[in-house]
């Protein structure tokens, strides 16, 4: 009889709680049931285009590669920023004028097209000899949107020398361009002169030049400018037709024009020989293609193996298993907060702590509930005991009460 009611007391409080305490033990169940299996993701080897030589990986039906006598070049993707073949992707060459589209990523968003800018004579010093100009004069007075058309156009170091003056000056532009390189994933490019000019040290890779080409087709603006064939550039009260370099784009000198061509950068150098990013949109998709020094062929070779390539690129996508990517895989940035640290039991006798470690180690089991995403099971259970407890407590006080009375 004592029992029974000191049960009945303990039964009641009990069950009280449990009536409005959540059951967490169901809701680990529940993530447990029915966990849904991650897509398995198409494995690309990033050590890949580190690799010497042509890298490529052909599914059955792919066309074969075109030979090109270009010491590197790649071939990708500029959606999805997928590199479908590639030849000494990372290997550090000097690039000439195709520079300049570092250089566009890193000024073009500081001043708006229609704004105007007086020439300053120590503007245009340090232009190297023999640079390629546009026809940029002292005491002239130019729309950004002229300026950017003699960079684009004309490939004019003398447009980019005021342009760099008008963004902080040429020391500043070249650290800029680093960082901007850096930012984007391009580890291979050495910025000295902004404007491509040769120089010692100076490099990039068909990597990096095909990294800028794609990002600077996420840009309308860029993408106007490198894809104008023809404008005027003025000269005071008048002004002068100038044409694009790009002879895919123009036509010019015998490289017949390349279908749906969007331009981008072309350059030559002594040292760098012929180098070039190009793109062009056939359909719903739209390839780049950098190639850099031409080994055969002359002066023009560098157009004619872009459009080997690019041709070969239409043809082969979707017969073809990536060989890389354009987007460097994400790493962990110094002004990202840190991993939220966790005291775990046992820590303090040399368990390991949760935090960054457990990130490295990737996510959670299936069936698993981490720190924070479901209340703990040992604290209702905890007061389940003490009510338990307390009911017992309740009852012999009650008993020894009755007794005295």
């Amino acid at each position: 009889m004592i029992v029974t009611s000191a049960v009945r007391h303990a039964a009641a409080g009990t069950a009280a709680l449990l009536f409005v305490l959540p059951v967490p033990a169901a809701v680990a169940a529940t993530d447990a049931v029915g966990e849904p299996t991650p897509p398995s993701r198409q494995y690309v080897d990033p050590a890949r285009l580190d690799r010497q030589g042509t890298q490529v990986q052909p599914l059955p039906g792919a066309p074969r590669v075109p030979s090109v006598s270009a010491l590197s070049w790649v071939v990708a993707d500029a959606s999805s920023g997928e590199v479908l073949a590639a030849r000494n992707a990372h290997r550090r060459l000097p690039p000439a004028s195709t520079l300049k589209a570092l250089f566009a990523l890193t000024a073009l968003p500081h001043h708006d097209p229609s704004e105007r800018h007086t020439v300053a004579d120590a503007e245009l010093t340090g232009i190297g000899a023999g640079s390629s100009l546009v026809g940029v004069k002292e005491g002239y007075t130019y729309k950004v949107s002229d300026l950017w058309n003699g960079v684009f156009l004309s490939s004019g170091n003398d447009a980019v020398h005021v342009l760099a003056a008008m963004n902080g000056g040429w020391d500043s532009m070249i650290r800029q361009m680093q960082e901007k390189a850096r930012s984007l994933g391009a580890r291979d490019t050495h910025v000295v002169s902004p404007d491509g000019y040769d120089a010692p040290e100076q490099v990039s890779s068909a990597y990096d030049l095909a990294l800028f080409g794609r990002t600077g087709l996420q840009d309308p603006e860029f993408t106007r400018y490198c894809s104008t064939p023809y404008a005027n550039f003025p000269a005071g009260s008048w002004s002068y037709g100038i044409a694009n370099t790009n002879r895919l784009l123009t036509g010019a000198d015998g490289v017949a024009r390349y279908p749906g061509l969007l331009g981008i950068k072309n350059g030559y150098t002594s040292n760098a020989g012929n180098t070039l990013i190009s793109a062009a949109k056939r359909g719903d998709r739209t390839l780049v293609v950098s190639v850099m020094n031409p080994q055969d062929g002359g002066g023009l070779a560098v157009y004619e193996e872009a459009r080997s390539l690019l041709d070969w690129g239409f043809e082969a996508a979707g017969r073809v298993r990536p060989v890389g990517s354009l987007i460097p895989a994400r790493t962990k940035t110094a002004a990202e907060p840190a991993a939220r640290a966790v005291t775990v039991a046992g820590a303090d006798r040399g368990a390991p702590a949760a935090g960054p470690a457990r990130a490295a180690a990737g996510p959670p089991a299936a069936g698993t509930v981490e720190e924070d995403e479901a209340p703990s099971a040992g604290l209702p259970l905890a007061l389940v005991a003490s009510a338990f407890a307390a009911a017992i407590a309740l009852w012999a006080w009650r008993r020894r009460t009755a007794q005295r009375g």
